[in-house]
């Protein structure tokens, strides 16, 4: 049975973008950035939502052929290329990068990938994670608690019909004063 996971970088204030869409104020150090490339690393299949797919798409298929390029950028690309993805779009007409486009019900999917996945799953993106938390699908957080305060923009959890209770598996603190608070979901 698979392992479902959420994880994102979040501002001290709970959230993983501005009220405008931005992430830059989350950018993380190589470090942090080796610990997201470990977690593509160990991913059977990544779920991704329109928006954060096509963000993703612009920047990593040819993010190692840039001249200006870090290590730890260059290991990341060709292992989100190869990654297997679903993306949930009603919109989209194709995808590519190892990726099948998908238009049913998140939840359903995501139950039936528990069932048919040895291994992690991961979604991505606060959006098409909202339903899966509220129906208590997701077993590991990983919150990446970024230095920075952005006042509003897209929570990382959603509202809530009920509380969820955690048990901390993991903290760790990155060079940048990033923190990781990695959670299993107590059932």
């Amino acid at each position: 049975m698979g392992k479902l996971t959420y994880g994102m970088n979040v501002s001290v204030d709970g959230y993983i973008a501005d009220a405008s869409g931005d992430i830059g104020w989350s950018d993380p150090d190589p470090e942090l950035h080796r610990y997201w490339n470990e977690q593509v690393r160990d991913t059977a299949v990544s779920m991704y939502g329109r928006k954060l797919y096509e963000l993703m798409a612009a920047h990593w298929p040819t993010a190692d052929q840039a001249e200006d390029v870090t290590p730890v950028e260059a290991e990341y690309a060709p292992l989100w290329r190869a990654m297997p993805k679903i993306v949930f779009s009603k919109t989209l007409d194709s995808v590519g990068w190892n990726s099948r486009l998908e238009r049913g019900d998140v939840v359903e999917v995501a139950a039936r990938l528990k069932a048919e996945t040895d291994g992690v799953i991961e979604v991505a993106g606060a959006t098409l994670a909202a339903p899966l938390v509220r129906a208590g699908l997701v077993d590991e957080f990983h919150v990446v608690v970024t230095p920075a305060a952005i006042g509003g923009g897209t929570p990382f959890f959603p509202t809530l019909d009920k509380w969820i209770t955690l048990k901390l598996v993991e903290n760790r603190t990155f060079p940048s004063g990033a923190v990781l608070l990695r959670y299993a979901a107590k059932t």
